[in-house]
């Protein structure tokens, strides 16, 4: 067996939960902003964010949600996700972050698969939301706005806080973020207060964050890089955060400037935009201290066009809902192009050959497993899966093919799942051939992703029609746009007399990827 360590020493995991860990520096630095919404200058101190959470948790109990109880949250990036978040923690209790660009069918499956009971989001979802609840444990909508029809769910700050509920820090699924894994329908990813605590500490020497840098997040928190790398993790330091609901070049550029932003945290058609958007010029960026990319893989020439443009370090790194997320990052002055970076400390690498099951040493490329403290506790619900998963020594195997080089850094260069990579989203094929094939004109359909310089790649579906049926592009489109959220949608779409499979039936994606 050869394992690939990380050249860094091994970090110390505090026994603690991932509520207490983001506010270790609200004593310190209580009048400290640490959270600001980006449209409104709404913002919280760190004592100020303490306090909420507290009593938002007293208010949660005193409903009579607890330990064991879950509550789905909706909502784009704003302040008071975090109070949220970190008050049903405190509670004792499991949040489910879920898209709020969902459809009320996607968001019911969610609900359900969860055991929710409470639904909290904001007015401009309300009525996706109270479609969804129905046939659901969720009784009301709760909406953080207080949008008419719905109730105030910041009325539960009007409770007396209360002290952390005592929970089994490596047992106790604080959040469950749904992701497709390798493979397959979306599953619940169930992450322990301890899972998040150690991702934050692994990755903290890598950032090299001080307490009185500022950075900008406009990936989504329900997104497990949104929710680690920009809300808990630049919380754990000291970080003021400035949210954006959703991301706008103009937005970003402008708060940038006027916040004096030293941290962006993007994803590659981010990255695509500093590199080449004229608007860029227009704006002072000499702030900046790195632009960091994750979620899916950056090419080393449009890393090295935005970090001239800009005059700031482009670097990336690697990881998946399932890893908490960060397995593989780049440490401050020690890029290296096309790379994700080295294993974070506590953590243990193997590039397996997927055909015979042999250990990679340097330059060998295989199958990238990783074991460590931030390997979630499983799939919800799901055994099969998780064993499929996660190996019976602990080896999370992530579906990606990898290579480490003689200098501890590791490079993606393949895919053995099929899990379609759209701007950082996941997109699986199956939800969507499942979708398609159930359209009265479709006899047949496989789903692929095709590469592109903005999207990473787009989902493009190949149909194959019921005999003697006329089905058009646009219906195809329109049809897939009634289901599920934006960034699933069909992009391309090609007709074609069958669908290539193997003697078992399994669709043979790279015949169709070969065309």
């Amino acid at each position: 067996m050869i394992i690939h360590r990380s050249p860094v020493p091994d970090v110390e995991i505090p026994e603690t939960t991932i509520t207490e860990h983001i506010l270790r520096r609200a004593e310190a630095l209580p009048d400290r902003v640490a959270l600001m919404d980006g449209p409104s200058g709404r913002s919280y101190t760190y004592a100020q964010l303490r306090e909420m959470i507290h009593r938002f948790a007293g208010g949660l109990q005193a409903r009579g949600f607890g330990e064991g109880d879950v509550l789905g949250l909706m909502a784009p990036n704003i302040p008071e996700y975090a109070v949220v978040f970190h008050g049903t923690a405190v509670a004792g209790g499991t949040v489910t972050t879920i898209n709020p660009t969902y459809g009320a069918e996607e968001v019911r499956f969610q609900l359900n698969d969860a055991g929710a009971s409470m639904l909290i989001t904001i007015g401009m979802f309300a009525d996706t939301a109270a479609a969804a609840i129905e046939g659901t444990g969720v009784s009301e909508v709760m909406t953080l706005d207080a949008a008419d029809g719905t109730t105030s769910a910041l009325d539960l700050l009007s409770a007396d806080p209360i002290e952390q509920v005592p929970v089994d820090l490596h047992e106790q699924v604080v959040v469950l973020p749904y992701s497709s894994g390798t493979t397959g329908l979306p599953k619940g990813v169930m992450l322990t207060h301890h899972n998040l605590v150690a991702n934050c500490v692994q990755t903290e020497p890598s950032v090299n964050l001080v307490e009185h840098e500022t950075a900008l997040a406009f990936l989504p928190f329900f997104h497990i890089y949104g929710m680690q790398v920009l809300m808990n993790l630049q919380l754990s330091v000291g970080t003021t955060v400035i949210t954006l609901p959703r991301f706008d070049l103009q937005q970003a550029l402008e708060l940038t400037q006027q916040h004096k932003i030293t941290r962006i945290y993007a994803v590659p058609p981010v990255i695509l935009a500093l590199a080449k958007h004229p608007l860029v010029d227009q704006y002072d960026l000499s702030s900046l201290v790195q632009v960091f990319s994750g979620a899916a893989p950056l090419g080393a020439e449009l890393a090295a066009e935005a970090a001239k443009r800009i005059d700031c370090e482009v670097v990336q790194g690697y990881g998946m809902t399932e890893l908490s997320p960060v397995s593989h990052c780049t440490f401050e002055g020690d890029f290296r192009p096309g790379t994700s970076g080295i294993t974070v400390p506590n953590t243990e690498t193997r590039i397996v050959d997927p055909e015979s099951g042999e250990d990679q040493s340097v330059g060998g490329e295989g199958e990238l497993w990783v074991r460590g403290p931030q390997v979630m506790k499983g799939y919800l619900n799901n055994e099969e899966a998780t064993r499929n998963t996660i190996d019976e020594d602990g080896w999370l195997h992530t579906g990606d093919v990898a290579v480490v080089d003689e200098h501890h850094h590791v490079s993606i260069v393949d895919r053995v799942k099929e899990l379609i990579k759209y701007k950082g989203f996941q997109v699986p094929p199956a939800e969507l051939e499942a979708l398609l094939v159930a359209h009265p004109k479709v006899a047949d359909v496989a789903v692929i992703g095709v590469a592109d310089e903005e999207a990473g790649e787009l989902p493009k579906a190949f149909v194959v029609t019921q005999p003697g049926a006329e089905l058009t592009i646009d219906e195809i489109q329109a049809y897939v746009g009634e289901h599920v959220a934006s960034y699933k949608q069909i992009r391309l779409v090609e007709f074609v007399d069958e669908i290539p499979k193997s003697p078992s039936g399994k669709i043979l994606r790279r015949m169709l990827r070969d065309r």
